[in-house]
């Protein structure tokens, strides 16, 4: 006869792998956006609201003050600093965490999403960096 604990472990198991498995869905929903046109902002809307059409939450959302459901970064070429200005801004200067806002994505962009899911105690994050239409070779490199 299997223990209580022995169920418990496998329930937590199948949590895991669950909302592993909605964090990713997620994520290639967000990538599904990402196109020239398109600004960090309708992609952090359509990744909010899929999240929580999905029974999740998504963690980065008013932590810590953060503003957005997301994290994005991106360059339309291979130098990125960051700004003195604000930490946070999104636009050729984050390297990671930046906040998604209203600069459309352009051909030759390279963007991250970085995907952050609540789920039942549990949190999964992951990320992913892909180019917007063709990309320079030197950009490239940091895909």
């Amino acid at each position: 006869m299997l223990s209580s604990r022995f169920w418990k472990h496998i329930a937590c198991v199948l949590l895991i792998l669950f909302i592993k498995q909605l964090a990713r869905r997620a994520l290639d929903h967000g990538h599904s956006k990402v196109k020239p046109g398109v600004t960090t902002d309708e992609i952090d809307r359509a990744v909010h609201n899929f999240i929580i059409e999905n029974g999740g939450y998504p963690s980065p959302l008013n932590y810590h003050g953060f503003p957005k459901s997301i994290c994005t970064y991106f360059s339309a070429d291979s130098t990125c600093i960051l700004s003195n200005d604000n930490p946070f801004r999104s636009v050729n200067e984050v390297i990671c965490h930046g906040i998604p806002d209203d600069r459309p994505l352009e051909e030759g962009d390279i963007v991250n999403l970085d995907i952050s899911v609540y789920y039942k105690g549990m949190h999964a994050d992951l990320n992913e960096t892909y180019c917007v239409g063709k990309v320079d070779p030197d950009s490239l490199y940091l895909v």
